[in-house]
């Protein structure tokens, strides 16, 4: 058929395709009937006409409900797209109408929303106080899937081999470097000659080591030599990790960019150990395919900002001496 945008008009019309999108979602029309409080009936026309205008069936029709069939799907996964391009357009005007307001949505894991995002949120808010910022913490797998969803803006994102997928606009921020950190009433921050040999009986508060942060206990410890330390506290939270280290009696391996731009005072302190220097880069991940809203943009902006400044920090940067 040639879809010209005429008759593609009068055949598609928004509200059809935003009803079929709630059909698929509820898993009934029933149940889309409810959510949009129209009649059941009024669905099922619908749906029956756009499947005449289109020549093929949309949903299977099941004792339990509906699902998308092979052409229904297409149609889905090209409306979310097409919704989420007006959405994109309605911010951009919003914007043009008053740049110093809007909104930007963010994932990132729990570690970078506690240390690097949180800094860029904070400097972006001062300068522009009305922008709100919704950030969707949790584990990569699900800060990817948000992004493929359009759920998100972008992603401040641990980079690894495979993001360098045909769709995605990855770049690069910092390198991560972890350290050994401890409270600043900790004994170990009065020594200037220290190495985890001399650290292994010391409470040690470590992340579960079969996550990211996990492995970089691991080789550490191996690197030198040494079995991971038997942990008094196994927990993935960086605040809890955090709070037990302000007591003086803990010890643990963190980001260094979470002690650069801790908010707390006195911030724990990196001791001088050095921990091997796998690159960890931390960078920005975009569709290739959205673009991108001037808010979404301005944050991008503020974040290398951020980052340079790390990049230039000798507190980040500075070659510790021992292992």
């Amino acid at each position: 058929m040639d879809w010209d945008e005429q008759r593609l008009g009068r055949q598609l019309r928004l509200r059809d395709l935003s009803l079929l999108l709630t059909v698929a979602q509820c898993g009934s029309m029933g149940k889309a009937a409810s959510v949009l409080s129209v009649s059941q009936p009024a669905i099922s026309k619908a749906i029956a006409d756009m499947e005449y205008a289109l020549g093929v069936r949309l949903l299977d029709r099941k004792p339990n409900g509906v699902e998308p069939t092979k052409y229904g799907r297409v149609l889905l996964d090209r409306g979310l797209v097409a919704f989420d391009e007006l959405r994109q357009a309605m911010k951009h005007i919003d914007f043009l109408a008053d740049p110093t307001a809007g909104e930007v949505r963010i994932g990132c894991s729990v570690v970078l929303s506690e240390g690097f995002v949180a800094a860029v949120v904070d400097r972006l808010s001062r300068r522009y106080p009305r922008i709100v910022f919704h950030l969707l913490v949790g584990e990569s797998g699900a800060t990817y899937r948000a992004l493929e969803e359009r759920r998100i803006d972008l992603a401040i994102a641990r980079l690894f081999g495979t993001t360098a997928e045909e769709h995605l606009d990855v770049e690069a921020l910092y390198d991560e470097r972890f350290v050994v950190a401890a409270g600043p009433r900790n004994r170990w921050t009065r020594r200037r000659d220290v190495g985890l040999a001399d650290l292994m009986n010391e409470p040690w508060v470590l992340p579960p080591l079969d996550t990211l942060t996990g492995a970089v206990v691991i080789e550490a410890f191996r690197a030198s030599g040494l079995d991971v330390p038997a942990a008094a506290v196994v927990t993935s939270s960086t605040p809890t990790r955090r709070a037990l280290l302000a007591t003086g009696r803990f010890l643990t391996v963190i980001p260094a960019s979470v002690l650069r731009l801790a908010a707390e005072k006195p911030a724990p302190k990196a001791l001088p150990i050095e921990l091997p220097k796998t690159p960890r880069p931390i960078g920005i991940v975009t569709l290739k395919t959205r673009m991108l809203t001037p808010l979404a943009q301005r944050f991008i902006d503020c974040a290398r900002e951020l980052a340079q400044s790390l990049a230039t920090s000798s507190a980040i940067s500075s070659a510790p001496r021992r292992r």
